[in-house]
């Protein structure tokens, strides 16, 4: 037998020992199970039809490419379970989400050359004729579910860059005061029959910085002779108090009334607040806020309640356990009762969660303040990562619209990852009600600032036996 032929012989036995590469195209039933084979194989390990069946450079790039994202996955994952902060600044700042994005696209892209590559290979005409449509119908089902994933994630990547910058602040990180993080937590009431916004809701959110616990300390906006932390602008004004001596520069002397003076009246004793990411009204209310606490705030945050219920609604409504039955309204007077809450577990929407933190018919201001606090723990239990993830493009529409704050968007890794913890504690209220012994017309500043402190100060340590 001649060499030639003794080398076909062996090409030929090669052809049919390599049903893959070589397949016996005169047999439906081997291209039908060869290309399901390839389907499946270019699925879970995209690279490999192209090394087994076809262009084998294009196969190991495939391979390459998705060895690499495997290796960064189970990095990203290790890293998150023994440096989560780390990992979360990394994807919370716009260098990190960008980079994420490129790879999205990347894959994406690397993905759809592959599979459509992966169906040149398959010969579906050589397929039996009644498994040609299901593999055709499967390998694009394929192909949406994994490309339209990587692109979702390179847009959800890029929006959450967007979002976080048009949010946040770029600026100094600041450190914890007495191992605490003080944050001023805002309720914005911009109405058509006011001038300018009035926070309708004040509260200082102390967090502890090592293990999460969150305190709540509910100030009533209607305190008066609220006294400025030291080298407060506003307080040089009023060294005695807002409003003791000679009155204020509006309508009334309260609390929520120093945001509309400062605002409105007194903005030039605030130069630099809105280039550091805040305004003269937040900058005095802060101030007021540090001197009835005694605490130093690092931060604020105002929630635009206006904007409230489209927040609510992008996150697909928020379940409340209503104590006492509190009253929808049907305008702006707070007057005319459309129905009731019941009490019970209610699922609102954000027109109705709206009503429920604002409703004043037969109630008092420290309801109101009560039901705001209980709705803002409730929107904070229920926003998983999941669920805003899930309707990250309502959130995020409806965030940049609802949220205001000097935060550093360099601390949201740690924040995020204090917040997995704050969300496994119960929280601690301090509401400054008349049963706490606080007279709004008459208060004791002093008791105040020692019941704050008393709220924070970490629970005894057991002195072990002799």
């Amino acid at each position: 037998m001649s060499s030639a032929t003794s080398r076909g012989s062996a090409t030929n036995q090669g052809r049919v020992t390599d049903p893959i590469r070589h397949p016996n195209v005169g047999s439906a039933r081997i291209m039908t199970t060869r290309a399901w084979w390839l389907v499946v194989l270019n699925f879970v390990l995209p690279g490999s039809a192209q090394v087994l069946a076809g262009n084998r450079r294009l196969g190991r790039f495939g391979l390459g490419a998705t060895l690499t994202l495997v290796v960064l996955a189970i990095t990203a994952g290790a890293g998150y379970l023994f440096w989560p902060e780390v990992v979360l600044t990394v994807f919370t700042n716009s260098i990190g989400l960008w980079a994420a994005a490129a790879v999205f696209a990347f894959y994406a892209i690397t993905w759809l050359v592959l599979t459509i590559n992966t169906l040149s290979l398959i010969n579906l005409i050589k397929a039996a004729p009644g498994a040609r449509p299901l593999i055709a119908a499967f390998s694009a089902a394929l192909m949406v579910i994994v490309c339209g994933t990587a692109g979702y994630g390179a847009f959800v990547a890029t929006s959450a860059s967007g979002f976080l910058s048009s949010v946040f602040v770029a600026g100094p990180s600041e450190p914890p005061v007495d191992g605490r993080y003080n944050i001023l937590l805002l309720g914005g009431d911009a109405g058509a029959d006011r001038d300018g916004l009035r926070p309708d809701s004040i509260s200082v959110v102390s967090i502890d910085a090592s293990t999460g616990q969150a305190t709540t300390i509910s100030l009533p906006r209607n305190l008066e002779d609220v006294p400025f932390s030291k080298g407060s602008a506003l307080g040089k004004l009023y060294p005695k108090g807002y409003g003791s001596i000679d009155g204020c520069d509006v309508s009334a002397c309260m609390l929520n009334s120093i945001y509309t003076e400062a605002e409105l009246k007194r903005s030039f004793l605030y130069p630099d607040a809105v280039a550091q990411g805040s305004n003269p009204g937040i900058q005095a209310t802060l101030e007021a806020a540090q001197g009835i606490t005694g605490l130093t705030i690092q931060y604020f945050v105002l929630i635009d309640m206006q904007g409230f219920s489209d927040l609510i609604d992008a996150l697909g409504g928020v379940d409340i356990d209503v104590k006492n039955r509190v009253p929808v309204h049907t305008d702006e007077t707070f007057t005319k009762v459309l129905f009731w809450f019941e009490p019970g577990m209610q699922h609102m929407d954000g027109y109705h969660a709206l009503w429920f933190a604002r409703s004043r018919h037969g109630t008092s201001d420290y309801d109101r303040m009560q039901r705001q606090t209980q709705m803002q723990e409730a929107l904070l239990a229920q926003a998983s990562p999941a669920n805003v993830l899930a309707k990250f493009q309502g959130v995020a529409a409806a965030g940049t619209r609802v949220v205001k704050t000097d935060v550093p968007q360099g601390m949201l890794g740690y924040f995020v990852n204090l917040a997995a913890k704050t969300k496994k504690l119960p929280v601690i209220s301090v509401p400054m009600i008349p049963e706490n012994g606080v007279d709004p017309e008459n208060p004791d500043y002093v008791a105040i600032s020692a019941m704050v402190a008393a709220a924070l100060a970490p629970p005894p340590t057991a002195t072990p036996a002799p």
